[in-house]
């Protein structure tokens, strides 16, 4: 099983990173980790405002 683990960026934007590679500029990791599928269902529990931080 892939490991992966959920970022975010200063946006509040989520995605999904491999764990075991080390995050781009501007994602910081966002506290879970896991199976992708896992990972985007966390996603689709937390991100409910689609929009940039910037744009709320």
């Amino acid at each position: 099983m892939d490991d992966y683990q959920v970022v975010i960026n200063d946006e509040e934007q989520y995605s999904v990173w491999p764990a075991d590679r080390e995050l781009p500029g501007g994602w910081r990791a966002a506290g879970f980790q896991g199976a992708k599928d896992a990972c985007l269902a966390h996603i689709e529990e937390v991100w409910t405002d689609m929009r940039p931080l910037s744009a709320r």
